[in-house]
């Protein structure tokens, strides 16, 4: 079986093996689409096409939409030709199951894929018809983070953008370039309303990207490049709105079980491809359950019925709310407790820590005992149900191969969310007391005794990226394993660093448990696990 429109045909080889088909005529779609698009995304990555793609799917299968996807990619166009192309835009979401089963289901909401490259005239010619149909209703993004950013890291313009900011429209070359040109042609067509979602995994990042569309409509202007209004359009919130949303579903690259099982079903086309970008590409996707859309209600141009598949809509102050609920308490502190012990303690795979009674008992005391009881509780989604799954599904997966090397990347730039604004809640609430903290300052030890590159056993190993490690490191590099006595003069540069922690852990009352668990921690090898036991009942 390969993954094509007319492989699909014979629909009873694929059912025989478990395959579940698209039950919507996909050409009747694909004319409808063709005539009123509805739904253009940018960004043709996995988490699109696990996500997104396969809730409009539902609807198009329960007929309670009748036009489909058009993708468009403006980084990496070998997707689009690799990929998307010669399997005649279809793909196959590849559901992991927490007991070791796999569900496979062929996507085929996406009936149109385009290069947004300003040199292929017909794919932007193509781009440019959409974005003047009055049917558009929305456009969405997973670009990530880095997407949105119109400068480097010295806080200058990108060589593209100041080139677009000189040329203008009809020359424009950078991602955020092409877009908001794109946008100027919807404005040049009767100020056509339409709503922008960015669903990248990024707080506030609805407003990330009206900042950058922002920034090139006013240069635009003030350089007379454009016609008079067009910022104003892009600033009408009754025409153009920027969402925010809070997305979270984990899609890891193609596990070797994963092919073997779909290969022994008689599916063929396992194997990826790693464009000229080192973007990994496969006609699979491989997807955890559990997924979580949060959008804000906000659609100038009508709302597309996405709620009733499981989508949520609300208002932007319940957005923000699960965005802090998730990365404050219920999700990435966890992560990032099991990344600092994992690493110390060797492991490669984050669902073996939960396998481990000291580092299962370890972020369930730090998430349910020591975060919800000032967790954001944003009221669509319990927090206690979220954790519940967390570590009773999601962290503990087999088939999601996350390592806590990973996961411990730029660990300096999280800490003050994922534990910062618990310990200022904690300090703020007339209820509870800081010093009742205590497994989160462990963790906060954990990550100083992780600076020192050495593990458990007493073997060096390499610290995963982080943009401050030149300048922490050097605090503790002298510090050897057995080493007694106090550590303050090495710690206390660390933990007063505000950038860190969100705070300084000495005014909060913290800094001193830490410096204790620290002494303990690097008492000589198998210090680590002798301090868990000690302090993780």
């Amino acid at each position: 079986m390969k993954l094509n429109a007319e492989q699909l045909q014979n629909k009873k080889i694929w059912e025989d093996e478990g395959f579940i088909l698209p039950k919507f005529d996909r050409q009747a779609v694909a004319a409808a689409t063709k005539e009123n698009p509805q739904w253009l995304h940018l960004g043709a990555g996995n988490i699109f096409r696990a996500f997104p793609a396969a809730v409009l799917q539902k609807l198009l299968d329960e007929g309670k939409m009748k036009t489909g996807l058009i993708v468009a990619e403006g980084y990496d166009y070998e997707i689009i030709d690799k990929m998307y192309a010669p399997h005649d835009n279809l793909s196959l979401l590849v559901t992991l199951k927490s007991n070791g089963t796999i569900e496979k289901n062929v996507i085929g909401s996406i009936v149109e894929s385009l290069q947004m490259d300003e040199t292929n005239e017909t794919d932007f010619g193509r781009l440019k018809e959409i974005f003047t149909a009055p049917s558009l209703s929305m456009v969405s993004f997973t670009i990530t983070e880095k997407g949105y950013s119109l400068k480097n890291a010295s806080g200058d313009y990108l060589a593209n953008v100041s080139a677009d900011f000189e040329n203008g429209p009809d020359k424009a070359s950078s991602y955020i370039g092409k877009f908001t040109a794109l946008m100027y042609e919807r404005f040049l067509n009767g100020e056509l309303p339409v709503a922008l979602v960015s669903m990248d995994n990024c707080s506030h990042n609805g407003t990330k990207l009206y900042d950058a569309v922002n920034e090139f409509a006013s240069k635009w202007e003030e350089k007379g490049l454009v016609n008079s209004g067009f910022k104003a359009y892009i600033n009408n919130a009754d025409k153009v709105s920027f969402t925010w949303s809070m997305i979270d579903k984990i899609t890891p690259r193609p596990d070797e079980s994963v092919k073997k099982m779909l290969t022994d079903a008689g599916f063929e086309d396992v194997e990826a491809a790693v464009t000229a970008k080192k973007t990994f590409v496969a006609p699979f996707v491989n997807a955890e359950e559990p997924q979580y859309l949060v959008i804000e209600d906000h659609f100038p141009n009508g709302r597309l019925p996405l709620d009733e598949a499981g989508i949520i809509y609300t208002d932007r102050e319940t957005v923000d709310k699960v965005e802090k609920m998730k990365v404050c308490t219920c999700l990435n502190p966890l992560h990032t407790a099991l990344a600092v012990f994992g690493c110390l303690l060797s492991y490669t795979a984050i669902y073996k820590e939960m396998e481990d009674p000291q580092l299962k008992r370890l972020v369930e005391i730090v998430g349910y005992e020591e975060g919800l009881p000032v967790v954001v509780n944003p009221g669509i989604i319990s927090p206690k149900d979220f954790i519940d799954e967390v570590l009773g599904v999601r962290v503990p997966n087999p088939f999601m191969p996350d390592t806590p090397q990973r996961i411990a990347t730029d660990t300096s730039q999280k800490l003050s969310i994922r534990f910062g604004e618990t310990i200022k809640a904690y300090m703020d609430s007339d209820k509870l007391d800081v010093k009742d903290l205590k497994l989160i300052p462990l963790v906060l030890a954990g990550w100083c005794r992780y600076l020192m590159g050495i593990d458990d056993d007493g073997n060096k190993f390499e610290l995963s990226p982080d943009p401050l490690l030149e300048s922490v490191c050097p605090y503790v590099e002298n510090i050897k394993l057995g080493d007694t006595g106090s550590f303050h003069s090495q710690l206390q540069p660390i933990l007063s660093d505000k950038r860190i922690f969100g705070l300084d852990l000495y005014n909060a009352g913290v800094a001193e448990l830490v410096e204790k668990y620290f002494e303990e921690l690097v008492a000589g090898k198998g210090a680590v696990r002798a301090t868990l036991k000690k302090y993780v009942k």
